[in-house]
């Protein structure tokens, strides 16, 4: 991490369905002695708090706790409170955007990409659903928003998992590798999770991505792990399409990973991945990927959100690493073929 990023105060998005436990994990934050301060924003975007007991019922209240930590309550410019929450910098650690349980979490996630004030002063840190795993796979079915919060996320905090039996807890996190096997998961009770697996997580740092994040590079012998899970025929949700493309399928939600040991043309790639989040955007939720250009010493990482991309060269390839590119995609209804064959006109032969 660069040390002007560094300096940034890092930014948590916390989503999960009504019901999930966030209030809980929050309370926590907002009552343990952990020795940090925390600013938590409680996002209602003008909706009526239902799940939460921190919300008083005013346009914008701050709270000051007990162990330091300050929550406020909004429903308006989430731009505006980050400002106003920076000329405080310095009295707090970082920042927790609580959104709605009906809320997708990419447009709060894009505030961080598109707005030059809050990006000056702010990073965002990582994606947090907590997911209720007694009830995840009825909402999975009828509520779309469950599904975004899932694919979206860099953790998830699978909550009451003491209200299920074995088989009903590998049923539910096979649905939630189905949409999301990169992210890292947590079975909790009573959002019982240790903070630093939730917080200062560095997934959006291009430098990270691959400390935090290894099942990124083994997404393939990682969804091998939970085979067993799926009691359905399995050859019908999973592909190899070669070059490593697999697809997870989950009714309309899927992540696709690409993958060459050979080197691919920049000035190929780059407008055909500008090209396709223009055009694609609306439908893939989150991008990332490590990239092994032709005659470049140097590897390429970029990560995305919709429409929003950004890359920069990371660091050298280590003598004997293997040089080769990978890329995930996790989105809904994303056209799988035209993707693949995209990639691989950019393969240099």
């Amino acid at each position: 991490m660069s040390e002007a990023t560094a300096q940034k105060i890092p930014v948590t998005v916390l989503t999960g369905y009504l019901g999930a436990g966030k209030t809980t994990l929050l309370n926590r934050i907002l009552s343990e002695n952990h020795g940090k301060k925390y600013a938590v924003i409680v996002n209602e975007f003008g909706e009526i708090g239902i799940d939460n007991d921190l919300i008083i019922g005013a346009d914008e209240e701050v709270f000051e706790m007990n162990n330091g930590c300050i929550c406020c309550t909004v429903r308006g410019d989430l731009v505006r409170i980050m400002d106003g929450l920076m000329k405080r910098k310095g009295k707090f650690d970082a920042i927790i955007v609580e959104t709605t349980g009906l809320a997708d979490p990419a447009p709060v996630a894009q505030t961080f990409f598109v707005d030059e004030d809050v990006q000056k002063n702010a990073r965002l840190d990582a994606v947090v659903t907590v997911a209720d795993a007694k009830w995840l796979s009825d909402r999975l079915k009828d509520a779309p928003e469950a599904k975004n919060q899932i694919a979206f996320a860099d953790v998830i905090v699978l909550n009451k998992t003491d209200l299920v039996t074995k088989g009903e807890l590998a049923e539910v996190e096979a649905r939630i590798r189905g949409i999301n096997p990169y992210a890292k998961l947590h079975r909790t009770e009573r959002c019982s999770v240790a903070l630093a697996d939730v917080l200062d997580r560095g997934a959006f740092d291009l430098d990270r991505i691959l400390d935090i994040e290894p099942d990124f590079l083994e997404a393939d012998d990682h969804d091998h792990d939970h085979d067993h899970h799926h009691h359905h025929d399995h050859d019908h949700h999973h592909h190899d399409h070669g070059h490593g493309l697999k697809h997870y399928h989950d009714e309309d939600m899927q992540s696709l990973s690409l993958k060459t040991d050979k080197p691919l043309n920049p000035n190929v790639f780059m407008p055909w991945l500008q090209n396709l989040v223009q055009v694609e955007g609306g439908k893939i939720l989150r991008s990332k990927g490590i990239l092994a250009f032709h005659d470049d010493d140097d590897r390429y990482v970029f990560q995305g959100v919709h429409m929003m991309l950004e890359g920069d060269h990371q660091r050298k390839w280590k003598k004997g690493e293997k040089r080769e590119s990978r890329l995930v995609f996790i989105g809904r209804d994303l056209p799988e073929k035209a993707i693949r064959e995209g990639f691989e006109s950019c393969i240099v032969s």
